[in-house]
Parts: C-alpha cells; sequence; structure tokens
C-alpha cells in the first residue's frame, strides 16, 4: 500500500478489502486514547462534508481506529491517503460533547462477592475499597467484549489487581468490577474473570434505544453508592420504563 505523508505515530494494518487498522501504540494510555479521539472526530467531519466517499464507518479502540469501506465505492489504499491527508488537529470537545454519568452502585454482600479478598490484597477495609473505587472520575477507552460493555479506567493504583485466577462462568447482568487499571460494568449474564464488587441498576443496552449504547468512547463515569432499598426501587423504575436518563448526568 502506498501512501504518502504517513504521520510517524501511525501503523497501518490490513483487515481485507473491506477495512484498515490504524494503530498509534500497544498500552493502555490517555494520551493514545485522545489520538484516536481526535482522528475519529476528523474523519467523522470529513465524512459529514463528503469528502470520504465509501467510509462507511469508523470502530474506536484503545490504541487503534478501524476504518470500515465500500470495497465497491473505493480501496484501502485510496482511504488511507485520504484519512492521512485530513487535519487532526482540531479539538474534538468541539465536535462531540463529553458527557459525564453518574451510575448508581450497590456494592459488596450479594452483590459484590470479591468485595472480601479485593480488600484483604489491598491491605485495606471493605469501606476503603469502596471509597477508593468511588473517588475516582474514570473515561470510557472503548467498548468491547459484549454488546455495551466499557473499559474504564484509570482505577487508583491501589487497586489494581490482576485478573481472577479462576474466571466465573455467570457473572451477573449489571455487575460491577476491576481488573488491572480497568473498571467496567457487565451490561449482560456472562462468564467472566474480573473481581465483582457491586452491582449497577443502570440499563446499559437496549435495542429500544439510538443509540443502544448507554456509554461511548470517550464518555466520563462516576459512581455514587446505594443501598439495598434505593437498588430494589431503581430496579422497579427501570422494568417500569419510569427512568430518566438526563438524572444519571452530571453535566447538564
Amino acid at each position: 500500500m502506498s501512501v504518502n505523508n504517513l504521520p510517524s505515530d501511525w501503523t497501518i494494518r490490513s483487515a481485507g478489502d473491506t477495512a484498515i487498522i490504524i494503530e498509534f501504540g500497544d498500552s493502555v494510555d490517555l494520551a493514545i486514547l485522545n489520538k484516536v479521539t481526535k482522528l475519529d472526530t476528523a474523519i467523522q467531519k470529513a465524512i459529514a462534508d463528503n469528502q470520504l466517499d465509501g467510509l462507511l464507518e469508523t470502530v474506536p479502540t484503545f490504541r487503534s481506529l478501524a476504518v470500515i469501506l465500500d470495497p465497491g465505492i473505493t480501496t484501502p489504499e485510496i482511504i488511507v491517503n485520504k484519512i492521512a491527508a485530513l487535519s487532526v488537529d482540531v479539538d474534538a470537545s468541539k465536535n462531540q460533547k463529553t458527557r459525564h454519568w453518574k451510575l448508581p452502585v450497590c456494592y459488596g454482600d450479594e452483590f459484590g462477592p470479591d468485595l472480601p479478598e479485593v480488600a484483604k490484597a489491598c491491605e485495606m477495609n471493605e469501606e476503603t475499597v469502596i471509597k477508593t473505587h468511588l473517588d475516582q472520575t474514570y473515561v470510557v477507552y472503548m467498548l468491547g467484549f459484549q454488546p455495551g460493555y466499557a473499559f474504564m479506567g484509570d482505577i487508583n493504583r491501589a487497586l489494581r489487581l490482576p485478573r481472577r485466577t479462576e474466571p466465573r462462568l455467570r457473572v451477573p447482568a449489571g455487575s460491577v468490577a476491576i481488573a488491572n487499571q480497568l473498571t467496567g460494568i457487565y451490561p449482560w449474564e456472562s462468564p467472566g474473570g474480573w473481581h465483582v464488587i457491586g452491582r449497577c441498576p443502570t440499563l446499559l443496552f437496549s435495542g429500544h434505544n439510538q443509540p443502544p449504547a448507554l456509554l461511548r468512547s470517550g464518555d466520563k463515569v462516576s459512581f455514587k453508592a446505594i443501598d439495598m432499598k434505593q437498588y430494589k426501587h431503581l430496579m422497579d423504575a427501570r422494568a417500569a420504563g419510569e427512568i430518566n436518563l438526563d438524572e444519571l448526568r452530571a453535566d447538564v
């Protein structure tokens, strides 16, 4: 593939005749995520301005951006050259407003089966683990693993533990978990190897919503602690369709 003026921090990977991957690094790092976001923002603007015929969609990750194209209209080489010519020296926040969510979590007991082990491993009591998890504002690095699952970082270094040595076959939907430098919420019941410390009653993915996933790359997320009574009340309200998403926003 012949590309003119390819930025020095880009690595291009071919993914067949319908996609290319633009890589910016090989680690989970906010500086790399910012590069992904800035390029994605520039591409979305170019699409809106009809400058990238045949480009169908982009998929951002921790460290790369997948670009999906229609091979009947364009080629990977043409798209890469057009993208490389874009001006990415833009303020992404002007084009994509950063949303800040404050999501409720019921910590411990049946909802946080790993909380005692996490506390022991981190040489804290359970209350301190909860407070430490609550004290951070997290950034959504990417969505993946299952629909609506947001990988959020970075957790306090005092809570950074490797994944469980024995993954669970079933992690309940809504489970809030930590592993390494990340935290996440399981939108669906599934196997999982992270340390489960609580549960969130917020619906994170629904085919009835547009877009279906509540969170998106670049969002900020804080957590607030709730008790079992509040959790059950929110689950009842969710079942009745009475949840107002604006009430979960910290930026409105």
